[in-house]
């Protein structure tokens, strides 16, 4: 093999992507979330009411792959929610969280992590 030829050779091993398991995966996207503050409001799974007796400030992400589980547009709709914040006034989760609107987080998340955050919640239910 000559030099050039293992030049390139490296180059294509050196690129080859690397696999996450879906341990390390989930890990990777609790830290991305609870870095980009999206665990001060949500949980991943429902929890009791809150020690006030309101509602939980957002939908935990299982209700949310639940309820967007069978929606082929879920993906766009949320990642774009999450970069420009959620309508006050269109309440699909009112009755079953806070009244507060998500806020715009185009400032704390890049639209790649959001759209992978958004993926990764929608598959936490089959």
């Amino acid at each position: 093999m000559r030099l050039s030829q293992c030049a390139v050779a490296a180059l294509f091993v050196a690129a080859a992507p690397v696999l996450a398991t879906p341990a390390e995966y989930g890990r990777a996207m609790l830290e991305l979330a609870t870095k980009s503050g999206c665990m001060a409001c949500h949980t991943l799974v429902p929890t009791a009411p809150r020690a006030d007796g309101l509602a939980p400030i957002a939908p935990a992400w299982r209700d949310v792959a639940i309820k967007y589980r069978d929606d082929p547009v879920a993906s766009e709709r949320l990642t774009r929610t999450v970069m420009t914040g959620s309508n006050p006034q269109a309440r699909h989760w009112a009755g079953k969280v806070g009244e507060v609107a998500m806020p715009p987080n185009a400032a704390v998340v890049s639209e790649a992590d959001a759209r992978a955050l958004v993926n990764w919640i929608l598959v936490l239910v089959p």
